[in-house]
């Protein structure tokens, strides 16, 4: 796949099609969308729907269709991750040959600790039962500056053991295919939200292995519920309103602190969203990890 010149912005969007889009997911939407669009950079939209036991019919309609309502177009063409499987493999495959990959048989029963001990980096497996593959992980301090939580620093060894880069059940880990999907739509820039930002060193961790770039990463507030709670499929989410697009993308402005002013509340979706491009100011969420709907 040609990669676009790294002076070019490129940031994206990699929902999952385990259902319709909720208030926080557009609001991670919208924010990486005005990230990109503010810098005069492209906005990839990418299907994440390796996990195929938990993907719904149609959902990745239905999410196509709620993007556009609220004025969130994305460049190229929409991207499936279960187009990439050759890729993933062969990239698995290289790191096998080169003795970083082991055989897992353990679940997340016998484990006592998130932290793996690297149980069975030295176990002999039978070929017939059922593995992940985790990576052997080294001492190295994985350090990067987020644009909005500051400087991170994280021992990957020590704070989360070997992990797992395809699972038993065949489907390559989320932590991998992020990794490589990245590289392959010449992804540097990631907006997401601040609960994948202990996800991010592993990530680069891995680009550092197999010497792919890094991007830069900008991990938003999340939004949460009046208990507390992370707006999420897991917690029983409603589906975002399509029938007032206007009045959701005003509310999601004020959640991103961006201050609409109120004279805009009735305008059209595209006056909104042109609006926010020209006034995107990100540092106004620096250092805040949540907020609440």
């Amino acid at each position: 796949m040609p990669r676009l010149d790294s002076t070019t912005v490129i940031g994206r969007f990699a929902p999952s099609p385990t259902g319709p889009l909720h208030l926080g997911s557009i609001y991670t939407a919208l924010a990486s969308f005005l990230h990109a669009r503010s810098q005069q950079g492209k906005w990839l939209l990418r299907i994440d729907d390796l996990d195929t036991p938990r993907n719904i019919k149609g959902a990745d309609a239905s999410i196509l269709t709620t993007l556009e309502t609220f004025g969130l177009h994305w460049d190229d063409s929409v991207v499936y991750q279960h187009q990439t499987l050759d890729v993933y493999n062969d990239r698995l495959n290289e790191l096998i040959k080169n003795h970083q990959l082991y055989p897992c048989t353990c679940s997340r029963k016998n484990l006592s600790s998130p932290i793996y001990s690297g149980l069975c980096r030295h176990k002999s497996i039978l070929p017939e039962s059922p593995y992940a593959l985790r990576l052997k992980t080294d001492s190295r301090l994985i350090s990067f500056e987020d644009g909005l939580q500051g400087l991170i620093s994280h021992n990957v060894a020590e704070q989360d053991g070997d992990f797992i880069l395809k699972r038993k059940d065949g489907i390559i880990a989320y932590q991998f295919a992020v990794v490589i999907d990245d590289y392959q739509q010449g992804v540097n820039q990631v907006v997401r939200g601040f609960d994948l930002l202990t996800e991010t060193p592993k990530q680069i961790y891995l680009q550092q292995l197999l010497g792919l770039p890094t991007p830069d990463y900008l991990h938003v507030p999340i939004i949460v519920d009046a208990h507390g709670y992370k707006l999420s499929k897991q917690t029983q989410a409603t589906a975002v309103n399509l029938t007032t697009p206007s009045s959701v993308i005003f509310t999601l402005l004020q959640l991103l602190k961006q201050n609409p002013p109120l004279e805009l509340q009735p305008a059209p979706v595209a006056e909104l969203i042109n609006w926010a491009v020209a006034h995107w100011q990100p540092a106004s969420l620096k250092n805040v990890k949540q907020l609440t709907a």
